[in-house]
């Protein structure tokens, strides 16, 4: 459906994605991906390496181009060329599996960054906000501290709150756990939890299975760049009727 600039409701999908193609070269990484997102859901997207999880959600916040089909967020067309890149950045926050924190800035100057530096918004209501933030995010005292100072996890937890402090209505998460040790893992899955249980819309790319099971509204299994098999967490874990999803599945529970 076709949403006109300004006309969307909450009624309608947030996210919405038509037959989204997209290759690099003569690879098809994305091949025909349809799905709707409403607002406030938490999605998480499975799939083994090279599926094209991560490339489609980089396409929904357009930070790689598609061949084909169509993208929308809050009925805008992300991937119309008159679209104001900033403007669909302010809406859309994403976390990397790599931190990319300003290592000669604090915890608290990272965060207030990009409101000050893009938005040119006021310096002590920014500052305010992102204390707020920095408290959210369980890292209270952690403020003046230089990223190599922080561990993994508190430095995933600070890049969540440097995206948060942009206000954005949909948040974006692909593989942030990877790269973690696996007790600081459990303090960022917390901080996501904490962000879905608000009403958040988010959309993961994890592998995390116990913590999909936990959270999402709705799972999507992704196998070589297509949709095999979608649901609640518990009819997909439980009761997945293609074998490719079972197969995945028996390896990783």
């Amino acid at each position: 459906m076709a949403h006109t600039e300004g006309r969307w409701t909450e009624a309608q999908p947030i996210v919405s994605l038509k037959d989204v193609r997209k290759s690099y070269g003569t690879v098809q990484v994305l091949n025909g991906i349809s799905l709707d997102i409403m607002k406030g859901e938490v999605v998480c997207i499975i799939g083994p390496s090279g599926s094209g999880k991560s490339t489609l959600i980089r396409c929904i916040n357009a930070l790689a181009d598609i061949q084909g089909g169509s993208i929308q967020v809050e009925g805008q067309e992300v991937h119309d060329a008159k679209l104001d890149k900033l403007a669909l950045r302010k809406k859309i926050g994403m976390v990397f599996q790599q931190y990319n924190l300003f290592p000669h800035k604090t915890a608290l100057q990272n965060v207030m960054m990009a409101p000050v530096k893009v938005l040119k918004e006021n310096r002590v209501e920014v500052e305010k906000r992102a204390r707020e933030l920095i408290r959210k995010v369980r890292l209270e005292g952690k403020e003046n501290s230089y990223p190599g100072e922080l561990s993994g996890g508190q430095q995933q937890r600070v890049a969540i709150a440097r995206s948060l402090a942009m206000r954005p209505d949909i948040m974006l998460f692909d593989e942030v756990t990877a790269a973690l040790d696996p007790e600081t893992v459990k303090e960022v899955l917390v901080t996501i939890k904490d962000l879905a249980a608000e009403g958040m819309t988010c959309i993961l790319v994890t592998h995390e299975m116990g913590f999909a099971r936990e959270v999402a509204d709705h799972i999507y299994f992704t196998d070589k760049g297509v949709i095999v098999e979608h649901g609640p967490p518990e009819t997909f874990f439980t009761n997945a009727s293609d074998p490719r999803t079972r197969q995945f599945l028996s390896q990783v529970l």
